[in-house]
């Protein structure tokens, strides 16, 4: 089996994710996180026009109550409407946008499909999103700690830490909005990525105890290449699943799917170039105080 030099371009490694998760920042700072109706409140409202159509009809019709509402195509043939409002719509003006698409369109009021999220409910999502994410990485944290030890443990959050940046990064730059299948796929990921980084920590600890003097950068670099084949064939094979969905799928499954995509590589990547750099940095700088 070929040894990889994984340690050597540590630095690298590291300044590849230094600097994505940089200008993610960067664009939150600048244009701020797009956040979707799920968090923000709205209305959301779906009609199969079933024909071709353009954007501005449906504008239209939306503009009397939002001017700042997203239209886009969705369907395999491009004849259904979405929109999202930022604005909730009382029932009044829930009514008048269904005559309205009704009328432009020629439409029955089956086709219509709105679905209105109020700002408190949003606040409340946060609220619970941000507490969901809290107590998986103490958990993560809590359970690395007692199955290896505490270094390991760190190590395994500040990797899972920057798998959520980078995801947040990407979606700041592309302004794409973020909404609860975000936050579902996030978590999603955390489990998945934690998952891989075990594999590599558990194997640091059999091929440790197997030496009397520990070279932390031969170890890691041997722990890394073992369990190569097998964090790129997971990632692979998992990739071509949720790539078919994001393909195949409805927008639904999309907005759950894409988060996921790039999870899985920002997880693979911090599974094998900064949770294991990460550790041997840790247990040598405190091995030296000691």
């Amino acid at each position: 089996m070929k040894v990889f030099d994984f340690m050597k371009r540590r630095n690298l490694w590291f300044g590849i994710s230094i600097s994505f998760i940089l200008i993610g920042l960067l664009f939150i700072v600048i244009k701020g996180v797009n956040l979707g109706i799920d968090f923000t409140g709205g209305t959301t409202i779906q009609a199969n026009i079933g024909k071709a159509f353009e954007i501005s009809e449906v504008r239209g019709i939306t503009d009397k109550f939002d001017k700042e509402a997203i239209v886009t195509y969705a369907g395999q043939n491009r004849d259904i409407a979405l929109v999202k409002t930022k604005i909730a719509l009382n029932v009044n003006q829930q009514t008048e946008v269904i005559n309205e698409f009704r009328d432009k369109f020629a439409i029955q009021q089956t086709n219509i499909q709105i679905e209105t999220i109020g700002p408190t409910i949003g606040s409340e999502l946060t609220r619970q999103a941000l507490l969901a994410l809290l107590l998986a990485n103490v958990g993560i944290l809590v359970y690395v700690s007692f199955r290896f030890e505490w270094r390991f443990g760190v190590a395994a959050i500040i990797a899972l830490i920057h798998d959520v940046l980078i995801m947040l990064a990407v979606y700041s730059v592309a302004q794409i909005a973020i909404n609860a299948s975000f936050i579902a796929a996030i978590l999603t990921i955390v489990g998945y990525s934690i998952n891989d980084t075990i594999v590599i920590f558990d194997r640091i600890r059999e091929n440790r105890r197997r030496v009397k003097k520990v070279d932390h950068t031969a170890l890691v670099n041997q722990s890394v290449s073992e369990t190569l084949s097998r964090s790129i064939n997971t990632a692979l094979t998992t990739l071509l699943t949720i790539l078919a969905l994001y393909i195949l799928g409805v927008p639904a499954i999309k907005d759950f799917a894409l988060p996921l995509i790039v999870g899985i590589v920002a997880g693979t990547y911090s599974s094998i170039f900064v949770a294991s750099p990460l550790w041997a940095i840790l247990d040598q700088k405190l091995k030296r105080a000691h």
